[in-house]
């Protein structure tokens, strides 16, 4: 039985060695200004989307959507469409395909 619960033990610690190792924090999910509201924007369809606080969003300039590809959603999406959102380095609209 204490042979059972030391291999437990040992795998335990690798498996979170191996999984937080980096020591670094980085947010999948963010709240982002999208076409002059605030969503949440992930980099992955599998992260938990934050609830974003009402936040007041620079207005969105007039522009022509461009042209998308037909392409497939990625896995655990059902669409795609290109929406303008803020580039808090620059405070500019660009323009990004967003799945859902």
């Amino acid at each position: 039985m204490a042979r059972f619960q030391v291999r437990y033990a040992a795998a335990a610690i690798a498996l979170a060695a191996f999984f937080g190792g980096t020591g670094t924090a980085e947010a999948a999910c963010q709240c982002s200004c999208v076409n002059g509201q605030v969503r949440p924007v992930c980099t992955s369809s599998i992260d938990i989307r934050p609830i974003c606080t009402p936040g007041i969003c620079p207005i969105v300039p007039p522009a022509i959507k461009p042209i998308a590809p037909p392409a497939i959603p990625p896995l655990g999406t059902k669409s795609c469409r290109m929406v303008q959102v803020l580039n808090p380095a620059t405070g500019l609209y660009e323009w990004r395909n967003l799945c859902r």
